[in-house]
């Protein structure tokens, strides 16, 4: 068989010819390109695992705490609950984020600063912190229009528009502490706060900061207000203060000694040297009369606010408040008003929910005014008889 300059071919199938060569090249090279482009990734997801394999086979790294910088280059450093090292800072970390007290990773040959580790804190702490805010807002309190005034200046104000107070050039309360009896509203006021103000809300219930062993207690203080100023702008809710804030006595067993040591945490956060910036703190109480007068003096709680027992005029508010959504037929709520006479907010909540109660029980779509007599009776009566058989049982038993 011959050259192909020897084999004669029409001059259309040279052309023919031709293209079909010139499309096979560009696959050809299409292919090619492929086939560098998967080379390339593989290349990449090799290096990595190669990397990933050298970390996992890099010993584990000591966790400590830097105790002073020296200069740029070197700290002193301590692991935990043992001796203090002068070590070398790795390149890589920011000195600007390496301060005393910073937890770090220390390598295990030569305790060299090889990573900046994350602040150290209880997961109970981190619990505190409430993520979707209470759908409470200051109309759904009545009666409270002073307290809500007060409260709005002393929380709400400073941290919406602290440019008001360093015009008039006077420092902002620090603290408020809501007192008085059960079901007055005090909880609801602080919900309220969280829902207005475009802060972090953190609750937390006085007897929750009392810990079973030495320190734990001042430990778990210590971190709330770190997580507060980081955090920052910070609502601190303190409810039942009264649990760790109570007098200190001069004989005392060791489990009231860790509440006292616990009281002294809080009073050192609350008034220490360093500033709290945008961290205030609001806590409640029923017992006024047993706190640590520590906690009561200007620096800690500034403002105190009252939060009595409704009078007429509260109570009045607290009924429509609570019967805004109830379907009522000839109800006078100034009647209603005039009969609970010592109420607190729970009980007119808990008389509202009686009466609705009552309607449904004779299967009606509203509630009359025979129903809220019923519920006043049902509600006041069995706290009567329940104050009652108290007394009665002290007599008898002591």
């Amino acid at each position: 068989m011959g050259s192909l300059d020897e084999v004669k071919l029409p001059e259309s199938g040279y052309d023919e010819y031709v293209t079909y060569l010139k499309r096979r090249i560009r696959q050809l090279e299409l292919q090619v390109r492929t086939l560098e482009a998967d080379k390339e990734r593989l290349e990449r997801e090799l290096s990595r695992l190669r990397m990933e394999m050298s970390r996992l086979r890099q010993p584990p790294a000591f966790a400590g705490n830097v105790i002073e910088l020296l200069d740029d280059e070197r700290a002193i450093v301590q692991n935990y609950n043992g001796p203090r090292f002068v070590v070398r800072i790795a390149p890589w970390i920011e000195r600007d984020k390496l301060k005393p007290g910073s937890r770090v990773a220390l390598d295990q040959r030569t305790m060299a600063i090889v990573e900046l580790l994350p602040t150290e804190k209880d997961p109970s702490v981190l619990g505190f912190e409430v993520i979707d805010k209470p759908a409470v807002t200051y109309a759904d309190i009545g009666g409270l229009e002073r307290q809500i005034q007060e409260i709005r200046e002393a929380v709400e104000l400073p941290l919406k528009h602290p440019d008001l107070f360093e015009r008039v050039g006077i420092e902002p309360p620090k603290g408020v502490l809501l007192y008085g009896p059960p079901g007055c509203g005090k909880t609801l006021l602080a919900k309220a706060v969280a829902t207005q103000v475009s802060a972090t809300f953190i609750r937390v219930v006085g007897s929750e900061l009392v810990r079973k062993f030495i320190g734990e207690g001042a430990r778990l203080v210590h971190e709330l207000f770190e997580l507060a100023k980081e955090k920052a702008p910070t609502v601190i809710f303190i409810d039942e203060i009264d649990a760790i804030g109570a007098k200190r006595m001069d004989e005392t067993t060791g489990g009231e000694r860790e509440v006292n040591r616990t009281l002294m945490q809080l009073l050192a956060e609350m008034d220490g040297f360093d500033p709290r910036g945008n961290v205030k703190i609001i806590a409640a109480t029923n017992r006024p009369d047993i706190l640590d007068p520590a906690l009561l003096r200007p620096g800690r709680f500034d403002r105190l606010i009252e939060v009595p027992l409704p009078d007429f005029h509260g109570r009045l508010e607290i009924l429509k408040v609570h019967t805004r959504k109830i379907n009522m037929k000839g109800v006078d709520l100034r009647i209603i008003a005039e009969m609970t006479e010592g109420a607190s907010g729970a009980d007119l909540k808990a008389i509202a929910t009686e009466a609705g109660m009552f309607a449904i029980r004779a299967r009606r779509e509203y509630v009359t005014q025979d129903d809220f007599l019923k519920a006043v009776e049902k509600v006041l009566g069995a706290e009567q008889r329940l104050a009652q058989a108290i007394a009665m049982h002290e007599v008898m038993y002591g």
